[in-house]
């Protein structure tokens, strides 16, 4: 559904809570995608969904795609893929306190 590299992903479960060490992650994921042709995937608690976003929309390159898919399988189902450029323009309370996947490519 993300329309993202299914065929080389890799998968992080969790990232780091303080928000330096965050963005660290992610930027190393980032790299790491863009290295590779890696589509990176991890996932966040519910309530941090929204610091989750704004590292993000912070941390990664403008051109850099990112897809969060909240609720699957739910009536509320929610997949948002676009570029970090434009996820800086979007409300980032739509995701939160819902369990959601994160995606990244370059």
């Amino acid at each position: 559904a993300s329309g993202m590299n299914g065929q080389n992903f890799a998968f992080h479960g969790y990232l780091p809570v303080p928000a330096n060490e965050r963005a660290d992650a992610l930027r190393r994921l980032e790299e790491d995608s863009r290295r590779r042709r890696c589509t990176q995937l991890f996932i966040e608690t519910p309530y941090r969904n929204t610091a989750m976003l704004t590292t993000l929309v912070a941390t990664l390159r403008p051109d850099t795609v990112l897809c969060v898919a909240a609720d699957l399988t739910l009536p509320a189902q929610t997949i948002v893929r676009q570029r970090v450029a434009a996820w800086r323009r979007t409300d980032l309370a739509l995701f939160e306190r819902r369990p959601a996947i994160f995606l990244l490519d370059t």
